[in-house]
């Protein structure tokens, strides 16, 4: 049991995208469990039982979560593996033990992370042309720096193109002061900050400002121009639909833990 669950969930795990390029198949494990069910430890420890056993992170750490809600959410993910147990379509298992292993103990290096993504968002550098991207961009971006204006207090300046630009110490603190703090809370927003480049959007949907949906489509503008003139990339697509998994697993997590 021990050997597989680390053999499952470990950070070497070979990314099947790349696999698949390389005309690989990545091993995995048959499914050796008849069900998943929740076990409620205390009023905010869930624990997942595979046929009544204890799941483990790869740190050998209970997985456990801090809402049932999100402990069946879990719980189907499990059910729903089939044949084998394929950790490429379980995000939502695989944020809970980065979580867990990583960011419950050290909460520290993960905000300052997201600090730093804070301090050059994408949303501050922005295309001088053409027009029709400019103008996406605006359309996309501005109205989540409207937001962290109004409600944040935080006045952010803009630069066109890619060169670094200061943001103002008040603007940084006002928005660093909206991170949160809950380590399931800023562990998933983290999550959205690395998916997006931008903690900005992250922080703006941990509070309800924005929908995944219109946070993910905000982050894909400069790829999505791209792809209008010079043609899908099939490969580039899938790769994202994956990541975008892991977005609605991590806005799995802020809609369950308040």
């Amino acid at each position: 049991m021990r050997d597989l669950f680390e053999s499952l969930f470990a950070n070497e795990q070979p990314d099947p995208m790349q696999a698949a390029r390389r005309g690989l198949r990545p091993q995995l494990r048959r499914r050796f469990y008849e069900r998943a069910d929740v076990e409620a430890a205390s009023e905010e420890e869930f624990r997942i039982l595979l046929d009544g056993r204890q799941v483990k992170t790869p740190a050998r750490r209970t997985l456990a979560v801090p809402s049932r809600e999100l402990a069946q959410q879990l719980a189907a993910e499990w059910d729903a593996q089939r044949d084998v147990i394929d950790p490429a379509n379980m995000p939502l298992t695989r944020l809970a033990n980065s979580i867990i292993d990583g960011v419950i103990d050290f909460p520290s290096p993960v905000r300052q992370d997201v600090e730093r993504y804070l301090a050059c968002d994408l949303l501050f550098y922005r295309a001088p042309a053409p027009a029709g991207l400019v103008m996406r961009q605006s359309h996309a971006w501005d109205p989540v720096l409207a937001w962290a204006r109004e409600t944040l207090g935080a006045h952010f300046a803009l630069a066109g193109g890619i060169a670094f630009v200061e943001q103002p110490a008040e603007a940084l603190a006002a928005a660093s002061s909206a991170i949160p703090r809950h380590p399931w809370r800023l562990g998933a927003l983290h999550s959205i900050t690395t998916l997006t480049g931008s903690a900005l959007m992250a922080i703006a949907l941990a509070r309800g400002a924005l929908s995944v949906d219109v946070a993910w489509a905000a982050a894909h503008v400069d790829e999505d121009w791209n792809m209008q003139f010079w043609g899908r990339d099939e490969l580039a697509l899938e790769r994202r639909a994956a990541r975008f998994a892991e977005m609605q697993a991590a806005a799995t997590v802020l809609e369950t833990v308040k």
